[in-house]
């Protein structure tokens, strides 16, 4: 309050400019003086874990503060998020979340210990990774628009797999049931890599997975690639085209990640933060790093990332409860 009198004052007094005064947000000066925390809701070395140490390490450089990845797996990513949604909102912890732990776990898992859209302050979304629509090479589909052909003509024939219950695998494909008037049997595995494991041992036929992680196996003639999942063609695939342009019209499934700090914290250390991630997000150097793990940067506005969150939580619970999916 007293910084905001005193540039008011200044500025009708004529000692410093509009702009300038406009720079002096409560919150911000000074930040950050002490290591950040940034937690990652899954274990040391997967895909989440390095991205969120590539971040840090720009933080670190850009603001001579460590950021300190902390992974806090368990309870499909919710421990993580209840870690920062919990924290003093002070700036100082930081999550990298992906859509799964952000918008699916709300709506899928009741009673959570946070309120995503009120315990969490949107920063920026920052990445995005290409999903594929894998099939066994023996079921007899070379696109979409065949898959769903077949699916029309032998209701609850076709078996595909899942890395659990409320997964980005099983949602995607549930997403795709619905949109498409298509059905077919869920078959729930620990984790998406032995559902893959699964469709290339022919004991289901389709599944849903992280592109960087099926293309060897594509590329060896172990699964056949349908399509991409997302709104728009993979860079490092970019001749597999979308499910959309494969025959479901209207069919977009991204997964993303995204970084959120504790709700509360001022908004001028989220816009600060906004400022320094797009930036460095936006260069040639991460581009480069994001694409060896098969992802995309992304960045968007505080404001643009809340209301994707707010849109997709709702968008979600109108599936999950078509599909009738439940975590137990």
């Amino acid at each position: 309050m007293k910084t905001t009198i005193f540039a008011a004052i200044t500025v009708a007094m004529g000692l410093v400019s509009p702009a300038l005064a406009q720079t002096a947000k409560p919150g911000a000066a000074g930040y950050p003086n002490k290591s950040i925390r940034l937690v990652v809701p899954s274990a040391p070395g997967g895909g989440t874990d390095i991205i969120a140490r590539w971040i840090g390490q720009g933080l670190t450089d850009a603001w001579g503060q460590t950021v300190v990845v902390d992974n806090r797996g368990g309870g499909g990513g919710t421990v993580g998020v209840a870690i920062v949604a919990k924290a003093t909102p002070d700036g100082y912890t930081m999550l990298l979340g992906s859509v799964g732990h952000l918008t699916f776990a709300p709506v899928v898992r009741p009673g959570l210990p946070y309120h995503a859209q009120k315990d969490l302050a949107p920063i920026t979304i920052a990445a995005n990774q290409p999903f594929l629509l894998a099939a066994n090479p023996s079921l007899p589909v070379k696109s979409v628009a065949e898959l769903i052909a077949l699916a029309r003509s032998k209701p609850g024939d076709i078996k595909y797999g899942s890395g659990g219950v409320g997964s980005a695998s099983h949602l995607g494909i549930a997403l795709l049931e619905l949109q498409t008037g298509i059905s077919m049997l869920h078959v729930s595995y620990k984790g998406s890599n032995p559902a893959l494991t699964a469709v290339m041992g022919g004991e289901i036929q389709l599944v849903i997975a992280g592109l960087a992680t099926v293309l060897p196996h594509m590329k060896a003639g172990r699964v056949r690639g349908l399509a991409v999942t997302g709104s728009k063609r993979a860079q490092v695939a970019p001749d597999v085209p979308t499910a959309a342009e494969s025959g479901a019209k209207g069919y977009a499934f991204d997964v993303w990640y995204g970084l959120v700090f504790t709700g509360g914290t001022p908004r001028a250390i989220v816009e600060k933060a906004n400022v320094e991630l797009v930036r460095m997000l936006k260069t040639p150097e991460m581009n480069k790093q994001f694409l060896t793990q098969g992802v995309e940067p992304l960045t968007s506005t505080p404001q643009e990332f809340a209301a994707r969150i707010d849109s997709e939580i709702a968008n979600w619970r109108k599936v999950v409860k078509a599909a009738n999916i439940k975590v137990e």
